[in-house]
């Protein structure tokens, strides 16, 4: 069985993949500050800052494949990331590295694919940018990028915040001329779980199939969340009547349709 290790277990999204991939790898985890579900020899504390704590890890664990879902300051992560590269550069073990949408904020006239260049304008787009080339460039093939848009769970702080503002009548803010992707965590996982057995490789974008507006996709989830009022706030975004795209579109033919899903899909898991 081989050892997957996944640096920032605790998180929404690595909490999700180390339940999905237990049944098939051998799973270690990293935490910042609260521990992960794992077994307690399972899992080791970890901070970006700490240049010979990963080292440590590695050397303990041995793993296959190493999975980064890490936050944090994006200084520290990618001289983290640089450390990472360079303690596993002789080794057959294959990096995951979760990117994001914003690598693309620098350009909203069109949802974007695997193909297209990444263009960023924000600073933490310019960030996952120069940790994925820098990445691609230190390992080449054993090196892989999963770009994932807005993540939804049943406790994710998305859907934590919005109950809470439906609780309290706070205004739920969201864009009316945002065109969006999303995914839920269990699904992620599950496409994630399907890229490690088969041993796939290069860019995915990993997102529901469809598109819908931020403000469509949030006033349905919350009206399925509550039969009271909603007070709803749809703003537009740059404060123009403009459509723009924020899309993760896959070109890729490589995960099966039956892991597919659409945003209307996230809704009724998130509502079950």
């Amino acid at each position: 069985m081989k050892k997957l290790l996944i640096l920032g277990a605790s998180g929404l999204v690595g909490k999700a993949i180390a339940k999905e991939c237990a049944k098939n790898f051998d799973v270690y985890g990293t935490y910042f500050s609260t521990k992960t579900d794992l077994a307690e020899v399972k899992q080791f504390q970890l901070s970006v800052q700490d240049e010979g704590a990963i080292r440590e890890i590695l050397q303990v664990v041995q793993p296959d494949i190493i999975i980064s879902s890490l936050r944090g300051d994006f200084d520290e992560q990618l001289t983290f990331h640089q450390n990472l590269t360079e303690a596993i550069k002789n080794k057959a073990t294959m990096l995951y590295y979760f990117s994001t949408t914003n690598v693309f904020d620098g350009d909203l006239s069109m949802h974007h694919s695997e193909s297209d260049a990444p263009i960023a304008n924000s600073d933490y787009g310019r960030f996952k940018m120069n940790c994925e080339n820098m990445l691609m460039q230190s390992l080449g093939n054993r090196s892989a990028i999963i770009r994932i848009p807005g993540i939804w769970g049943k406790n994710s702080p998305r859907m934590n915040s919005l109950k809470n503002n439906l609780e309290t009548a706070e205004p739920i803010e969201a864009y009316s001329n945002l065109e969006c992707s999303f995914l839920s965590d269990v699904q992620l996982a599950r496409q994630v779980c399907f890229i490690f057995e088969n041993e796939l490789s290069g860019i995915f974008h990993l997102a529901a199939v469809d598109m819908v507006k931020e403000c469509t996709f949030i006033e349905e989830l919350a009206g399925q969340l509550t039969t009271g009022d909603i007070n709803m706030q749809c703003n537009t975004y740059q404060d123009k009547e403009t459509t723009y795209y924020f899309g993760l579109v896959s070109n890729r033919e490589d995960l099966p349709e039956d892991l597919n899903i659409t945003n209307k899909e996230i809704i009724s898991y998130l509502v079950e």
